[in-house]
């Protein structure tokens, strides 16, 4: 029995980044030409953050989120509801032997960005950094 590379803590492959790179560059593309009719999902502007793959790149997970984070459930519904369109135009821009089955779910990363600066901004954390750079500067006499 073959190991699931995506789930052994190796990582995703080559393959499985490019090809989520080039998944996640297409649904940009696709979703700023307004190529899917809903008039729900033109009230969104989208940023796709990110694209993950299966190993058998049979799945793709599209980490999205709404400009000005409002309405993210709403938006990930309407994405779900026009999935097999976005597949469709997926398939039809490039040269997979399949195309993917999507999967959306807000990314979340501009929150942790968020969190991480209100952490280094804590007083508290600026001391123990402060401390930190002053004993390795000692070190180096």
């Amino acid at each position: 029995m073959a190991k699931n590379r995506f789930h052994s803590g190796e990582g995703p492959s080559q393959r499985q980044l490019r090809v989520g790179e080039l998944i996640r560059r297409t649904l940009s593309d696709v979703l700023v030409r307004g190529d899917i009719h809903d008039p729900d999902l033109a009230r969104y502007s989208v940023t796709v953050g990110e694209v993950r793959t299966s190993p058998d790149l049979k799945v793709a997970t599209v980490y999205v989120a709404p400009l000005g984070g409002q309405g993210e459930e709403e938006l990930i519904k309407i994405l779900a509801r026009n999935r097999g369109e976005l597949r469709h135009q997926i398939a039809k821009e490039m040269s997979l032997k399949f195309a993917p089955d999507l999967r959306f779910r807000i990314d979340e990363t501009f929150d942790r960005l968020d969190e991480t600066r209100r952490m280094f901004s804590d007083e508290t954390v600026q001391r123990d950094i402060a401390r930190r750079d002053e004993d390795d500067d000692e070190g180096d006499l």
